[in-house]
């Protein structure tokens, strides 16, 4: 059992985070809604205008949406994922229009604010109506009230309604872009990884990067390899770059990090196997196994009815370095070289490490940052023996001197590969530009 740690207080945080994610059955007794739909129209076509943002502003409500997706693992709902003040926002009613019929029906809402929204008014929702019994609707509208003209209300495509074979094993979640984000050869350097241990795709939920960074992600979209959902919640939102509320007349935290994870894994959940939520900076290293797809396999193996496996995150800080791989060409690139960055930070006493996630999307009900709100099926903590995450970024522990730092080479191991796609990468983007 990866409940059982080296420290007691880890696994017993383990055991109430495993306890947390096998209360999805009391969940489905929420998820019961008694509202049916009900026509309030008939031989009408399906109007109002596609609705072709990222993020939708509701007229006249507090209530921003992203994204509906069908969910038919306990009833016929669609579930829309979105941001809703969390005291204004009282009753949503779904406005769904059933073809060839014509026929107009009209669903109750259940608003299901997410537990995780440290302090701030706005935080990320679920909106759940129940379908209408006979159709399959293909676009659904929302409104505050039952009643109205659907001619004035945007209409949003219902994602996921058919099930697809996975088009791949491993999908990377990154939210958010923001800051006109530079870092860009620790950027490439975690892609280029990614794509070692086996990531097919990465989502990035953008709101606004650099220039140079602009042509980076032009070519990792050209590549396939990378897509980019434009984020531009800081057109609706007051947002915070802090986590947790610091009463400074915010709306949201983090620029909406939580609702991008969750429409991320919505997103990707009849197209990806695994769904990894981590950020751009953070790497998860495999220290028995090659790459991610044989240590899954040998992780499910182990832990029969687990959905999600959480990773331990390990700082090591930019401010230590190694003289190692100091690569001249690399010197003129905007960011940090993370392979001269062996020297990870020792466990504080009385901290639990934070962690990040690799999960099975279609067992996952709603997610936060390190671990999720509500699944189907167990969690499982992953022992550092077997993987870590590997997070270069300023130090935690500061004052630490350099010799009480652990010197952890694992990420040498891909040096040769890494450093040969990296240069290939510069090659087509960054040094073309500079030369």
């Amino acid at each position: 059992m990866l409940c059982a740690g080296k420290k007691s207080y880890f696994a017993a945080a383990v055991c109430v985070i495993t306890v947390t994610s096998m209360l999805a059955v009391s969940y489905l007794q929420l998820q019961r809604l008694p509202h049916q739909p009900k026509v309030i129209q008939e031989g009408r076509r399906c109007r109002g205008k596609i609705a072709n943002s990222t993020i939708t502003a509701l007229k006249g409500n507090k209530t921003f949406i992203i994204s509906p997706y069908f969910d038919g693992r306990e009833s016929k709902v669609t579930r829309l994922i979105g941001i809703v003040h969390h005291e204004d926002v009282e009753q949503l009613y779904c406005w769904f229009c059933c073809q060839p019929s014509g026929k107009m029906y009209v669903s109750k809402a259940k608003i299901d604010v997410h537990s995780d929204r440290f302090g701030f008014p706005y935080g990320a929702a679920d909106i759940v109506c129940l379908e209408p019994e006979n159709c399959d609707p293909t676009h659904v509208s929302v409104h505050q009230s039952p009643h109205g003209n659907s001619d004035q209300l945007p209409r949003f495509e219902i994602k996921n309604r058919k099930t697809e074979t996975f088009s791949v094993d491993f999908t990377v979640c990154i939210s958010t872009m923001f800051g006109n984000y530079n870092n860009v050869l620790q950027f490439i350097q975690s892609m280029e990884m990614y794509k070692i241990l086996g990531v097919q795709k990465v989502v990035i939920y953008k709101t606004n990067c650099s220039h140079l960074m602009e042509k980076v992600l032009k070519f990792y979209v050209e590549e396939g390899t990378v897509e980019i959902i434009p984020w531009p919640i800081n057109s609706h939102l007051r947002v915070s770059s802090e986590w947790h509320f610091m009463q400074d007349g915010t709306h949201i935290g983090y620029y909406g990090q939580i609702t991008a994870l969750n429409d991320c894994i919505y997103r990707n959940m009849e197209r990806s196997k695994f769904v990894v939520l981590n950020d751009a900076d953070e790497i998860i290293l495999p220290l028995k196994h090659p790459n991610w797809k044989a240590m899954m396999n040998s992780l499910q193996e182990q832990n029969p009815g687990t959905s999600v496996f959480l990773f331990e995150n390990h700082i090591f800080p930019e401010t230590v370095s190694s003289h190692m791989f100091n690569i001249s060409s690399w010197n003129t690139v905007p960011g940090i070289n993370i392979l001269q960055h062996i020297y990870r930070e020792p466990d504080r006493k009385d901290v639990i490490n934070p962690t990040k996630m690799i999960v099975d999307p279609r067992k996952v009900i709603q997610t936060s940052v390190h671990s999720v709100l509500r699944a189907y099926g167990k969690s499982a903590n992953v022992p550092m023996d077997v993987a870590l995450i590997y997070h270069c970024r300023k130090a935690l522990q500061r004052d630490l001197p350099r010799e009480s730092l652990i010197r952890d080479t694992t990420l040498w191991r891909y040096n040769s590969s890494l450093i040969k796609n990296v240069n290939k990468v510069l090659s087509q983007t960054i040094l073309r530009v500079q030369n």
